[in-house]
């Protein structure tokens, strides 16, 4: 297949991306909808006309967010639902609360990255617990709900959030939880966003015929909530920022980093087409030591590391498919 590429580049506004799509009567779902990439996705999904839903741990934080997409759109297109990732029974509460109504986009923004050690409500570690396991009992959960959104010619959508954080680590099957070895938190970020990437392949595998389709997606580098555990310096240390706060060049603003997100969700040239790594609205070239912060490594699309950890994964949270 030839590799999949749209109009837009790197620094496409997520509103450009949704222009001319009208998603009037379409249902969509953000988790993490409160800030960063995640309001912008769904300020330009509800802009297109859908009805979206701010799945966010802090309800004050998502009521502001909804107040201000609905004030910028114009009209009430935005609401709140409770979900903590890290916690099952969260997730299966906010699920159970849809139900199956119709659902057209499912968008698995949220995350948590470089955090101290620390475990979920289930005893998992953290960062892997929340992006992966959480958002897969989600989407397992919401399944039914998915195939009632897809319409003739038009599939719904599943779009999992990665990032270029996954070169520094494939799945440790032998300690996927830091029981025994050494915690490092950026090896537990890569070796979640990793997670997150085969997740798109085993979704789409498993429900591309049911006519829900599923991708991973890279956004880039943006300065957002997500950066809460790094402290100024070690910011600095690496390069994002100049001693007076200036934010390296290549970065891109909150609303450039929902585009890819945004053209997943809505994109004609992704239309059936799921199982894939994209970034800068397109899918992505295989990683290289030339281009280290772009592209995608081999283990992270791998069909049979895909399979091992969907696996894992119902065996974690009871959620069979």
């Amino acid at each position: 297949m030839d590799r999949v590429t749209s109009p837009f580049g790197a620094f496409t506004s997520a509103r450009e991306v949704a222009a001319g799509h009208d998603l009037t009567g379409r249902t969509a779902i953000v988790t993490g909808g409160a800030s960063g990439i995640g309001i912008e996705t769904a300020r330009a999904l509800a802009l297109a006309g859908a009805e979206v839903t701010l799945a966010v741990r802090n309800l004050e934080a998502g009521m502001a967010a909804a107040t201000d997409i609905n004030d910028s759109v114009g009209a009430q297109r935005a609401s709140v639902g409770r979900v903590d990732l890290s916690s099952f029974a969260s997730v299966a509460a906010f699920a159970d609360h849809w139900g199956d109504a119709p659902l057209n986009l499912l968008i698995n923004n949220a995350g948590v990255m470089a955090c101290p050690l620390s475990y979920t409500a289930e005893d998992l570690e953290m960062q892997i617990g929340t992006n992966h396991f959480g958002h897969f009992l989600l989407a397992v959960l919401l399944a039914r709900a998915l195939m009632n959104g897809a319409d003739e010619g038009r599939s719904a959508r599943v779009v999992s959030l990665t990032s270029i954080g996954h070169r520094r680590s494939p799945i440790i099957w032998e300690d996927t939880h830091y029981r025994k070895r050494p915690y490092d938190k950026w090896e537990a970020y890569g070796q979640s966003k990793t997670a997150n990437a085969l997740f798109a392949v085993g979704f789409h595998e498993r429900f591309a015929d049911l006519g829900v389709t599923a991708n991973a997606v890279m956004p880039g580098g943006i300065m957002t909530p997500l950066q809460r555990h790094l402290p100024r310096e070690e910011m600095i240390a690496m390069g994002w920022m100049n001693e007076k706060g200036e934010i390296a060049q290549g970065f891109k603003t909150p609303e450039q980093g929902a585009s890819t997100s945004v053209w997943a969700a809505l994109g004609p040239e992704l239309e059936g087409i799921g199982g894939l790594y994209l970034e800068d609205c397109a899918q992505a070239e295989p990683w290289s030591e030339e281009t280290p912060y772009k592209g995608v490594k081999a283990y992270a699309l791998d069909p049979e590391e895909a399979e091992r950890l969907w696996t894992l994964s119902e065996e974690t949270t009871g959620a069979i498919v």
